[in-house]
């Protein structure tokens, strides 16, 4: 995977070099592109320095205090996470899911209350992203531990194509388990991400979920 090239919309019309740094410094989040990057900077620099300075802030001390949680990998402040915490929840049950958004959209559901395993991406091989890429040792390590109080394994990964080529990958790495794995219905329009999915079309998939194997 190749960086980015230089922004040279940035380069025609900013001549500090701090600017310039800045904006390719915002361009590594999601859909954000020269323009955009630039419209950011302007905006912080001449309207918000005080909300500029807090963000900053905001983001260093994310650095610093958050980390994956012991037992379900999402990210969190604490050694585990609030949810792991719980001990009502269902151990017999355990959902996996690609991120930490889409594991607070089936939690905004109120249906499901068994463990989550969160791989923090998906499989996709052209970006060079594989299982050693995300959480795939971790998710197997818990499993093989927990062996015998897991009943069935949810594959909730997100139906994109890296998202069926990363449930196919993990059904077939779990067999030798002997778990019941389900996959979530197809309630969920393919190409979809759970984080931008509505909560009856969530809870209508989690209900009617299928036998994988």
């Amino acid at each position: 995977m190749t960086d980015k090239p230089i922004c040279t919309y940035t380069m025609t019309t900013l001549e500090s070099n701090g600017l310039e740094e800045l904006c390719q410094s915002l361009r590594c989040l999601p859909s954000v592109g020269p323009k955009s990057a630039t419209k950011m900077v302007y905006h912080l620099l001449q309207n918000d320095r005080v909300g500029a300075k807090r963000l900053a802030l905001a983001l260093l001390n994310a650095i610093e205090t958050i980390k994956h949680c012991n037992y379900c990998y999402t990210l969190t402040q604490d050694e585990v996470c609030h949810i792991c915490q719980d001990t009502t929840r269902d151990n017999s049950q355990l959902c996996i899911v690609e991120s930490p958004s889409d594991m607070v959209a089936l939690e905004r559901t109120l249906i499901y209350k068994g463990r989550y395993f969160v791989l923090m991406g998906h499989i996709n091989p052209i970006e060079g992203q594989g299982p050693n890429q995300i959480g795939f040792t971790p998710l197997l390590e818990k499993i093989k531990s927990h062996k015998d109080s897991i009943k069935e394994i949810i594959l909730a990964t997100n139906f994109t194509p890296e998202g069926e080529m990363t449930a196919h990958l993990l059904a077939e790495s779990l067999k030798f388990t002997g778990i019941r794995m389900t996959r979530l219905a197809r309630g969920i329009p393919i190409g979809s991400e759970l984080e931008f999915v509505d909560l009856a079309t969530i809870s209508h998939a989690l209900s009617d979920r299928q036998l994988r194997l």
